[in-house]
């Protein structure tokens, strides 16, 4: 069965994309079958992988323009394509309110190819907004990429009252997956202190895979590559490889 997994926090910054991209190419490399769903208008994943959205992409797909299958691309990594997007998916936030299942359009154009992939990654925009909430009905899980700072666990608290309100009234088998500690810096009282805590409140969901400040994975999306392809000895790479083994044994 295919699983899909949303990758979501409200708050920006937090490594929501550079998850997609890497647990995308991590998930690929262990020869799992891979698609990665640019749900945010920024369309930060679709540059991050090279790619241009020019039409046909997720907006056109989900107006039934086209077929979700049209719209797809091939990411040039190994096993992993992609549902590109552009600034109009936005429209999303306007158009479809309003008209009776919205919520379920994104569910119901992911079921027209879930049976090409093991894995679907929807990399959701920095808000609570109707593409999140969208994003939230489609997937059977949350994957909550969390920086380790002082506000870590305010911002994660509100995530966590949306999963259930979508719980209760539009996809109640939604879980949360797990969440990944991500810019960790051990040589910071701050970091330790904060990864500590946030283990202590949600124990076994908070995944053993921490994801290090890495200049390495900074810089990767910059010319179109996951970490994997840009430099696979970094300390990114070998974090993103642990997640993704860490993933397949959850969803297990």
């Amino acid at each position: 069965m295919t699983t899909i997994l949303a990758i979501a926090n409200q708050k920006g910054g937090v490594g929501k994309t550079t998850t997609a991209i890497n647990l995308g190419a991590g998930l690929g490399a262990l020869e799992r079958r891979v698609l990665l769903v640019d749900c945010d208008p920024q369309g930060n994943a679709t540059r991050g992988l090279g790619a241009t959205a020019s039409p046909p992409h997720l907006y056109q797909a989900l107006t039934g323009e086209v077929e979700a299958s049209a719209a797809i691309l091939p990411s040039g990594f190994p096993n992993l394509d992609l549902l590109p997007a552009q600034r109009d998916l936005v429209g999303v936030e306007v158009e479809f309110v309003g008209q009776e299942g919205w919520e379920g359009r994104l569910k119901n154009l992911l079921a027209q190819v879930a049976g090409r992939y093991d894995v679907i990654l929807l990399d959701c925009p920095p808000s609570l907004g109707h593409i999140t909430v969208s994003a939230l009905t489609a997937a059977h899980g949350v994957l909550v990429p969390l920086q380790c700072e002082y506000f870590a666990l305010e911002g994660v608290s509100e995530l966590v009252s949306t999963v259930q309100r979508v719980q209760k009234t539009l996809n109640p088998k939604l879980v949360i997956h797990g969440i990944l500690l991500t810019m960790y810096d051990d040589r910071t009282n701050l970091c330790r202190d904060v990864a500590d805590e946030i283990r202590r409140h949600f124990g076994s969901k908070v995944f053993d895979a921490v994801v290090p400040r890495n200049i390495r994975l900074a810089e990767a999306p910059s010319h179109g590559l996951p970490i994997f392809q840009y430099d696979i000895k970094s300390r990114g790479a070998d974090a993103y490889l642990a997640l993704a083994r860490e993933v397949l044994r959850r969803v297990a």
